[in-house]
């Protein structure tokens, strides 16, 4: 028997203007509608853009649904209307039960209270009795760790004393429905596991709707996904794979390529060799097969051939691994003031996803450089599995 429905938004889109004189005006122009019965303009009027548009979907109980996409691509406004704090232009929206949600630094406290007050008040608001907070105060005081401060007013709280005041409201009043925006990112480590561990406790009984730019922790949690991009679904479904992958690759060919260079080398040619490309144009890579690159460079002045320090960064632009720069000055020849090489590395055992290379060239026997370039290329590791270590490493079992 499948679980309980408990969030359900049909064809929901909400449009805003562009500047706030507009808002306003097409606002007043919207409510003498809803006054006089006549039919809303449901089309774009002068400056006005879809910030959500004709998104669907169900979140059961037990479930977990991942909202992810770039800034500005919808979340935080679909995330306000579900929370009832925006109303959408188009569509319906169905919500169960009490609802707990986390969706922006300090919302829902009021500032000249104190931490305890505010704690009745955004309980009271989902939905529970002074009887039942009472029950819960002591628990949710813990839980935020705020035992010394929670007399003291909210205004006078750093951020993250805030966001564990709000999870711990919201988390452990054990709502139906729970929605958490990327606030948990301003907490400390501790706090931020001690939050997941309780989402998964919550998971069992509630339905959660969770927004964040960590792919992994999104891989760790949901087990639905919908990616949003300029307000529109591009992928909305249950292989969280697929749609972080699709993340990924809209990075892939940006232009925020940092590039220092003294003019000394210049880079003419990059290339992957022995790989395919996916639909998306991405080379490819099978998991245990070599990562071959050429190079090559024009030197504009007469030096010894530098030394090259080539990088592999994963999708969130952390360092993984650096290849054995060219230590021996032999193993490359300048011809008529060209230089090119290509390096290998065998049995490539980084776990599925898209990576980077950095290279930066170095005066020999100095640490001066003379050319940097960030995500010179870009490669996807392929793997009938998704994992977010960065490294899946061959392993024989075999019995003793």
């Amino acid at each position: 028997m499948e679980a309980e429905v408990l969030i359900k938004a049909e064809n929901v889109s909400k449009k805003f203007a562009k500047s706030l004189k507009k808002s306003l005006f097409y606002g007043v122009q919207d409510l003498i509608s809803g006054i006089t019965g006549r039919d809303q303009n449901k089309d774009l009027r002068k400056d006005e853009f879809w910030a959500v548009k004709d998104i669907s979907f169900e979140v059961r109980r037990g479930e977990c649904l991942g909202l992810i996409g770039h800034n500005g691509a919808g979340k935080s406004t679909l995330l306000k209307m579900l929370n009832g704090l925006i109303a959408p232009d188009e569509g319906t929206i169905t919500i169960k039960g009490k609802i707990g949600a986390l969706i922006e630094l300090g919302a829902g406290f009021n500032p000249i209270l104190s931490g305890r007050e505010n704690i009745y008040n955004n309980a009271a608001v989902i939905g529970f009795t002074k009887k039942e907070i009472d029950q819960k105060l002591d628990a949710i005081i813990a839980f935020a760790e705020l035992e010394e401060f929670i007399d003291m007013p909210v205004q006078n709280y750093s951020s993250g004393m805030k966001v564990r005041l709000g999870f711990a409201v919201a988390a452990q009043m054990e709502p139906d429905v729970l929605i958490i925006d990327e606030v948990l990112a301003v907490g400390d480590l501790g706090f931020m596991m001690k939050c997941y561990k309780t989402i998964d406790n919550l998971l069992k009984n509630t339905a959660i709707i969770y927004v964040s730019h960590s792919m992994p922790t999104v891989s760790r949690l949901c087990n639905n996904i919908i990616l949003l991009e300029r307000g529109e679904s591009c992928f909305q479904g249950d292989d969280v794979g697929r749609a972080i992958d699709m993340y990924y690759t809209s990075f892939v060919d940006n232009d925020s390529n940092i590039i220092y260079t003294d003019e000394t080398l210049e880079l003419l040619d990059v290339k992957l060799l022995e790989t395919s490309k996916s639909e998306d144009n991405i080379q490819q890579i099978n998991w245990k097969e070599d990562l071959i690159i050429s190079f090559n460079f024009k030197l504009n002045k007469k030096i010894e051939v530098p030394l090259f320090r080539i990088l592999i960064y994963d999708k969130e632009q952390r360092p993984l691994a650096i290849l054995e720069p060219n230590y021996n000055s032999n193993l490359m020849k300048v011809n008529n003031d060209y230089l090119s090489f290509k390096v290998q590395h065998s049995n490539i055992q980084l776990s599925k996803g898209i990576y980077f290379i950095n290279i930066t060239a170095f005066k020999r026997n100095s640490n001066e450089p003379i050319l940097r370039i960030n995500n010179v290329i870009s490669f996807q590791i392929i793997h009938q599995e998704d994992h977010f270590q960065p490294f899946l490493l061959s392993t024989d079992f075999k019995e003793i």
